[in-house]
């Protein structure tokens, strides 16, 4: 009788340091806890109890601090970009809205003839043009991104596909002078995607192209074991070799808005999410005074 008295009292007292020792340990945790909810470290959680459960207490502890802390610095990213898109946007509303204004009013003076008022109506017409479809590019762009956006794949002739968009492209090509140099396989390319994103993905690659070319084109298809490559560049010896091609793909990205009225706009940025919505990648390269942007796809 006194053997299990002795023995219950040695475990009465192990089970009564052990919780002893578990509330402090909790408590320990608990006040850690309480300093980086207060922000007065930013410290993660110590554990100096070596027990298994304890332990992986606080590693799912710390775990959601670094959730916490991602997701905070997502959130202040997500709110500076914002905030430099509304800027963005402002800007680019702003400008041709000024132009238009002062062509306007220049077409109102009495001194004018009727040739040089119809010359400033029609620069106004342009302006606003130009406005109307930036304004159409930047709900298209915000339409494609939301999650309802959805897509109806088939399997298209990639050859045929590109030389009808490319036809579409005639007179522009003529207007600037430029014989575009077309790069395309012996075989068939056949691709299973939705054949209107990459229409658009097509056109605001060759319009950027046309729009920013210093004279030379190419263009074309390149196919690949893996994968099957789009690619449209252009001749660009202006581009600044510090510009980070990375941002050219960035909403109303503009390399030096204090030298320039015109952004470029939301075309690439289009194309990138059009890209990506289809399981492809983009890129941007610059090399030899050769401004190139290849889109990519795994084949199937």
């Amino acid at each position: 009788m006194l053997y299990i008295s002795i023995i219950m009292g040695v475990v009465a007292v192990y089970l009564f340091i052990r919780l002893f020792t578990y509330r402090r340990e909790l408590s320990k945790i608990s006040g850690q806890l309480g300093r980086y909810n207060d922000f007065h470290t930013k410290k993660k959680i110590d554990v100096s109890l070596a027990d298994q459960g304890i332990e992986q207490l606080g590693a799912e502890i710390n775990r959601l601090i670094d959730l916490y802390v991602n997701a905070e610095r997502e959130r202040i990213r997500s709110e500076r970009e914002l905030k430099q898109a509304v800027a963005n946007i402002s800007h680019d509303l702003r400008t041709p809205l000024t132009s238009i204004k002062g062509y306007i009013q220049m077409a109102a003076s009495d001194d004018l003839s009727e040739a040089e008022r119809r010359e400033y109506m029609d620069i106004a017409d342009a302006r606003t043009k130009r406005l109307e479809q930036l304004v159409d590019d930047f709900f298209e762009l915000s339409r494609i991104e939301s999650a309802d956006y959805r897509l109806s794949p088939e399997t298209i002739n990639l050859k045929r596909h590109f030389g009808e968009v490319m036809l579409g492209f005639y007179n522009s090509f003529e207007e600037r002078g430029i014989e575009p140099e077309i790069t395309m396989p012996q075989q068939g390319v056949f691709m299973h995607t939705d054949p209107s994103a990459l229409t658009r993905i097509l056109e605001n690659l060759l319009s950027n192209a046309i729009r920013y070319s210093d004279g030379e084109i190419r263009a074309g298809i390149t196919e690949s074991d893996d994968s099957i490559v789009i690619f449209a560049a252009n001749s660009a010896a202006h581009i600044d070799g510090s510009t980070d091609l990375n941002m050219l793909f960035d909403r109303f990205y503009a390399a030096d808005r204090s030298r320039t009225d015109k952004s470029t706009g939301l075309g690439l940025s289009i194309a990138r999410s059009l890209v990506e919505k289809t399981e492809g990648t983009i890129r941007a390269e610059y090399e030899r005074d050769m401004f190139t942007v290849r889109c990519e796809w795994p084949k199937s």
